[in-house]
């Protein structure tokens, strides 16, 4: 497991000493909930960035805002500069969700804009939480909701290796296969290009760009590169490639998922004819059909959050893969939540609340 390293000119004083004793014993101890009161500008994020570097475990900050959480994420990034201190946060700037008036028959599909720097950000998250242990989550509550399975985001990983044999064709596809696309003209955040023996692709997480050097089938140089020069910046034995978006899945299961879906249209269906609301059966059937077309050729659809379910391949009622069955939400602090994409042992979640 990582080790935290806090960086600070500064040592516990006053009442810190005390607070940071209890609240690292209240952990130990199984303390579902604490809680830790001080006013504005009395070092109340000092104080648990001291209690994260003596518990040594993944942490989960959650703000009411994100301007706050903007505020916590640049000091624990100060605290901790040598570990993964991620903002994780709503990415969309503008979000209109789709609406349907059956009495005028009025379509309003979904219209968003999404924050690209935002979007790199969570990803980059996601991506800490399944490879290192020593991470620092800043998030605001808006932004919990469904992210896909852990399971088949770190399955679907791209792992390379100096000295492995890779067909070079596979590896573009298994590219593909996790959302990433080709361009081989400009090289763009979550795109690839191919230059012979040499593919270049820009992870949706990272600032850089990875360049893989084949000889042959096999791996020769891995390095990370500036994306615009490509100038060499590194060189790695090894790399890894995560998904370019949140919700990714095996192609299989997407066949799965579509006949669940096709039962559920047709009961549905059933169900709008028996009630006469012929107008609502012909839209839901026109809609639907249509996203199946789109998952079975490209594995994708707009609106693709409304199939999370089957596409995960969960149970009607259960509950989603950001919050396990064990796990409620708690007060101020408590030892037995865990950032969502962890799978080992479990974390810290701290609920920063406004001190009326």
């Amino acid at each position: 497991m990582g080790n935290f390293r806090l960086v600070s000119p500064f040592t516990p004083a006053g009442d810190q000493p005390r607070a940071i004793e209890q609240l690292v014993a209240g952990l130990r101890a199984g303390k579902r909930a604490q809680c830790l009161m001080g006013v504005t500008g009395s070092g109340k994020t000092f104080t648990m960035a001291n209690v994260i570097a003596q518990v040594n475990k993944p942490t989960l900050v959650i703000s009411h805002n994100k301007t706050l959480a903007a505020q916590l994420y640049s000091e624990f990034r100060e605290f901790f500069p040598h570990n993964a201190v991620h903002y994780f946060v709503s990415y969309y700037d503008y979000y209109q969700p789709e609406a349907y008036i059956p009495q005028r028959d009025i379509y309003i599909e979904k219209d968003a804009s999404i924050n690209e720097e935002i979007d790199r950000l969570r990803l980059a998250a996601t991506s800490s939480l399944v490879s290192r242990r020593d991470v620092i989550i800043v998030a605001s509550v808006s932004c919990i909701y469904g992210l896909g399975s852990p399971q088949d985001y770190k399955s679907m990983m791209v792992p390379l290796r100096v000295g492995q044999v890779l067909d070079r064709d596979e590896m573009l596809r298994r590219l593909v296969d996790i959302q990433y696309d080709r361009n081989d003209v400009a090289l763009e955040r979550g795109k690839f290009r191919v230059r012979g023996d040499c593919v270049e692709v820009w992870p949706s997480y990272e600032e850089y760009a990875f360049r893989v050097e084949l000889w042959g089938d096999e791996v020769e140089r891995l390095s990370i590169i500036h994306p615009v020069s490509g100038q060499t910046l590194s060189v790695h034995e090894d790399l890894y490639v995560y998904p370019a978006k949140h919700f990714v899945m095996p192609e299989e299961r997407i066949a799965r998922a579509v006949e669940v879906i096709k039962e559920e249209l047709e009961e549905q269906l059933r169900r709008f004819r028996q009630q006469g609301k012929l107008l609502e059966a012909q839209r839901l059937a026109a809609r639907t059909r249509f996203d199946i077309e789109m998952l079975l050729e490209t594995g994708h659809c707009p609106g693709i959050e409304n199939y999370s379910r089957p596409l995960s391949g969960r149970p009607p009622g259960s509950t989603p893969d950001t919050r396990r069955k064990s796990q409620r939400s708690s007060p101020t602090c408590s030892s037995r939540s865990r950032p969502t994409m962890s799978s080992a042992s479990p974390g810290l979640r701290l609920v920063v609340t406004p001190l009326r």
